[in-house]
């Protein structure tokens, strides 16, 4: 498949977003000690890449007017879904956020977050897990994946706040809790990993194309110019790129971070804790666009290679 930017900008920053307010909300629930004006201060970094999300996924819309009739599919759609549930967690946060400041915060918004931003999540993941036709998302390891992931990257964004806001108490807490998170992260995403590699298709070249001849091979896609078949579901990198592209993930996303947090917790500095969200932040690019660029749609059979 051919990976949308905004698609990746939206899932990644929705997700740290999710795992962030998470954070907050365990923090507030178990009595873990905040730093005066922490608590508002994170909720607007999680409202800002909510919003940021939400407006990176409307430019991948061709006709932006009718947003609005994504919600009309509920009924079937993981995407409408998607659509009525994102406004309203945004909702939630802006609310969480409002009664901080007002000083009347009641315990059940934190309690409420939790499983909305899992719902969320769910929701996400669903719009691709739900494809069967695309056999490497059509597994239960891609809403893991999405919830684990999601929630590594605010549990590290959280720490890394922390460290700015020189709250070395909540960076104490939570970097446990945000290196177990990564490093669960890192084996669920070795597992997908490991079970696309050993795919065997029921779709190929000759069922796509009716030749049964043993050995088929590919030559030509079949045409003298791009079309939308060759935009939309190839994403022309080669299997090269593919490799350095997977392994750069797997350092920046997991182990640089995981390393990191090791070392924070282990010196009890805070350097390491912005340097593990720096890092993190092009490694979620990396695997988010590597989920896309693995999943290979039917049809590309016919479209696979360009002369």
């Amino acid at each position: 498949m051919h990976p949308a930017f905004s698609i990746l900008f939206f899932t990644t920053l929705a997700g740290a977003a999710q795992g962030l307010v998470v954070l907050l909300a365990l923090c507030v629930l178990l009595g873990v000690p905040l730093q005066p004006g922490f608590l508002p201060m994170a909720l607007v970094v999680a409202g800002l890449l909510l919003i940021a999300g939400l407006g990176a996924s409307f430019l991948h819309l061709g006709r932006k007017e009718r947003a609005w009739r994504a919600v009309l599919m509920w009924r079937t759609s993981w995407m409408s879904r998607e659509v009525i549930v994102l406004p309203a967690f945004i909702g939630l946060v802006a609310l969480w956020w409002f009664s901080v400041q007002l000083g009347e915060a009641p315990r059940w918004l934190p309690l409420l977050l939790v499983p909305a931003a899992l719902a969320l999540w769910y929701c996400t993941a669903m719009i691709y897990a739900c494809l069967r036709f695309i056999e490497e998302w059509a597994h239960p390891l891609t809403v893991v994946n999405f919830i684990l992931i999601g929630l590594s990257s605010g549990l590290v964004l959280g720490c890394a706040l922390a460290a700015l806001a020189g709250d070395a108490d909540l960076a104490r807490v939570a970097s446990p809790w945000a290196l177990a998170a990564t490093l669960v992260a890192w084996f669920t995403r070795h597992l997908t990993l490991r079970r696309n590699a050993g795919l065997r298709h029921r779709s190929t070249l000759q069922s796509a194309t009716g030749i049964r001849a043993e050995r088929l091979v590919q030559k030509s896609m079949g045409m003298s110019a791009g079309a939308f078949n060759t935009r939309e579901f190839f994403h022309g990198a080669s299997q090269l790129a593919l490799k350095n592209i997977r392994l750069a993930f797997i350092g920046l996303c997991f182990m640089l971070p995981a390393l990191l947090l090791v070392w924070a917790m282990a010196s009890q500095t805070t350097l390491p804790l912005l340097l593990a969200a720096l890092v993190q932040a092009p490694g979620l690019i990396a695997e988010r666009w590597f989920f896309f660029a693995q999943a290979r749609h039917p049809q590309s059979l016919y479209y696979q290679v360009v002369s």
